[in-house]
């Protein structure tokens, strides 16, 4: 039987894909073995920062209770103490530390150069309020019609908003859209690799190899990102659920090469979240829960790598 050339390419290239691994591309080199930590270094990134200036930036939410970028770093830190308590062996590291604004490329590269093998941003919903209309009387207004005068009465106004009720956790994970760009970014990581030998982006090969390590790295997102959710429940919160944004992406997602999630932690425009967001408990409940998504997160990639721990 013949085989179409398009076809036989095809093979020929899912074949070297699965070879690149210990050929062109070494993802690791002589002195460690294949079967090594599944998860070695967690890039937390505290969303936004700074302070506002004209034309620059996005400083996200703001209450009466707290600021997106405040709750954002607070919980930062307690999840990196969280985290280095339950699983020691793992490195965390911030995108920041400070009240300092960074756009979503400074942060990406950040995150790229610690060569992490996860990647969670930290940031708080905002919805504006919901506005109102009553009518409170009539005004009479004449205007000229095929020149004569015409009167009729019309309706006045009064404007009022009220808060919108909106609430509860959302974890997103990039676009499906955007692998692209996720493919990008893991190509220009690997090819900084200095355990990397013989990096050629235009290689068909390797390529096919980056594609499908994008597709595992979507894989675990997707995981964690419904993990993060179901610990958000069992504390009472309200789950919006795992979302993504396929027109126009969140760009520092696809930006890092790695697994990666974005945690909306509650809605600052409604009183009630802003303030359980502003408290040290619930600050530290945040916190604790994403901190047990990522240990249970890792105990999966244990168990697929035949790798034994203490459980979850």
């Amino acid at each position: 039987m013949k085989l179409n050339k398009n076809v036989v390419f095809f093979l020929l290239l899912l074949f070297f894909a699965a070879t690149s691994v210990s050929g062109n591309i070494r993802w690791h080199d002589d002195k460690h073995p294949a079967q090594k930590q599944t998860l070695k270094r967690i890039v937390i990134d505290p969303g936004h920062g700074g302070f506002p200036r004209a034309g620059e930036g996005n400083y996200g939410a703001s209450s009466k209770y707290i600021e997106e970028k405040d709750a954002a770093l607070a919980v930062a830190f307690k999840l990196q103490k969280t985290l280095n308590e339950i699983l020691p062996d793992v490195e965390v590291v911030l995108t920041r530390t400070t009240d300092i604004f960074d756009n979503a490329r400074v942060k990406a590269n950040k995150a790229n150069a610690t060569k992490g093998d996860l990647f969670i941003s930290l940031h708080c919903n905002d919805v504006n309020a919901i506005q109102h209309k009553e009518i409170v009387g009539y005004k009479t207004v004449t205007t000229k019609r095929k020149g004569k005068k015409v009167t009729k009465k019309v309706p006045e106004y009064h404007t009022y908003y009220t808060p919108n009720p909106a609430k509860g956790t959302e974890t997103y994970i990039w676009g499906i859209g955007k692998n692209d760009q996720k493919e990008e970014a893991i190509g220009e990581s690997n090819a900084g690799d200095s355990s990397i030998v013989d990096f050629d982006s235009h290689d068909p090969a390797q390529k096919v190899a980056i594609s499908l390590r994008t597709e595992k790295y979507a894989e675990r997102s997707r995981l964690l990102a419904a993990t993060v959710e179901e610990e958000f429940v069992k504390q009472g919160r309200v789950s919006r659920g795992v979302k993504q944004r396929d027109d126009k992406g969140i760009w520092v997602l696809q930006a890092v090469a790695m697994p990666a999630i974005l945690v909306e932690m509650g809605f600052l425009s409604n009183d009630e979240e802003a303030q359980y967001i502003a408290s040290d408990k619930g600050q530290q409940e945040i916190a604790d829960a994403i901190a047990r998504s990522v240990k249970r997160y890792k105990y999966s990639l244990d168990n697929k790598a035949g790798i034994k721990t203490s459980g979850r």
